[in-house]
């Protein structure tokens, strides 16, 4: 799961972006990494795992992963490549989802860009950007239709939909409010169009607010908007986030935390948000060699998880065996589980449920 970070200048990003490239558990533990300057990758939170680490002792421990892009550069006009933005559209355009920082608080120490504190503004002037750079793809996916339909009148209905989508993109609206048929919608998913892709806004509260968000007007701001478009918003303050990861001893951590009232942080709740956000679950291996989580769609049957370990597993499919973590958390043992039946034998049409502890077996 990639996901891109974006946002004003001065506005948090830098700040939240450092915390996440700061959050790593221990290195050998595929915790995090740093690709190149503005990209990192960040262990996906989950207890279960860490409780079959903790019965197996594995060789090796291997989470499910985050990748965070800081995207850099968007102002007013990068969609006409004002600042660098062309360049960033383009890291936007190849992410799965977008982290919107919003700043939701007063610091008169803090200049912003645009000389106030306005989260409902901020929001306009990155999406207007998004949208300016979808109504040029628009327009050529019209041109395009429009001179296939020349030669095939199948192409005249596509033409007239992506017309009723720039009529609605010209309004300042996203792409992801248009309402249409589901066919159409899904032909419209095909565009790859920036304001399509699933948004959570991330709303940057101070030290003194974060613990009570629903009291900030700023952020009741951000959510009004947020709901109205079908997206989430995260109450987060950066600057704790960071002092946060900065903590390499979980102890110490988890006692900063409870001091702050928090039961997780801001950077596991955007993990888990995305997730949900998406459609993504994770089914477990474990056993004396690793322990692993495979991020995988909701929906997805067996011989497809078994192809994300490996295609011959999945050509190969014969069955899966599958007990789901609360059980197999209540027996203490897999033999404790077989024994109570509740390790089950799994064809090809099951469909993989979130927390399923899978052995598939296959032969090629």
């Amino acid at each position: 799961m990639k996901l891109g970070i974006v946002g004003l200048p001065n506005v948090g990003k830098s700040t939240l972006f450092n915390a996440i490239t700061n959050a790593g558990v221990p290195a050998d533990n595929y915790a995090f990494c740093t690709i190149d300057p503005n990209v990192g990758v960040v262990s996906v939170p989950d207890a279960r795992l860490e409780w079959l680490r903790d019965l197996h002792q594995p060789k090796k421990f291997t989470p499910a992963t985050v990748e965070f892009v800081d995207i850099a550069g968007l102002v007013k006009g990068a969609s006409h490549g004002e600042g660098l933005g062309n360049k960033f559209l383009s890291n936007i355009r190849n992410t799965d989802a977008i982290v919107h920082v919003v700043r939701c608080f007063d610091d008169g120490n803090v200049t912003h860009v645009e000389g106030s504190t306005n989260p409902l503004r901020d929001i306009d002037i990155i999406n207007l950007e998004l949208v300016m750079s979808d109504i040029e793809m628009v327009e050529r996916r019209i041109d395009k239709a429009q001179k296939a339909a020349k030669g095939d009148k199948k192409f005249l209905k596509e033409a007239e939909l992506f017309s009723r989508l720039l009529a609605h993109l010209n309004e300042g609206k996203l792409a992801r409010t248009f309402d249409g048929e589901p066919d159409e919608l899904a032909l419209i998913a095909t565009s790859d169009l920036l304001t399509l892709k699933k948004t959570i806004y991330v709303a940057n509260l101070s030290e003194d607010t974060f613990a009570e968000p629903e009291a900030v007007g700023y952020y009741q701001d951000v959510k009004k908007l947020a709901d109205a478009e079908g997206s989430e918003v995260i109450p987060i303050c950066a600057k704790l986030e960071a002092d946060i990861a900065e903590l390499d001893d979980p102890d110490e951590k988890t006692m900063f935390m409870e001091e702050l009232g928090l039961k997780q942080s801001g950077l596991d709740q955007l993990i888990q948000s995305s997730y949900a956000l998406l459609g993504l679950i994770s089914f477990l291996t474990a056993g004396s060699d690793e322990c692993r989580a495979w991020t995988i769609k909701k929906g997805t049957k067996a011989p497809q998880a078994a192809g994300k370990i490996h295609t011959d597993f999945e050509r190969g499919f014969i069955r899966a065996e599958v007990i789901a973590f609360e059980d197999m958390k209540a027996c203490g043992t897999m033999a404790a589980a077989k024994a109570k039946g509740l390790v089950r034998s799994e064809g090809k049409e099951y469909v993989m449920k979130d927390g399923d502890i899978v052995n598939f077996l296959f032969n090629v």
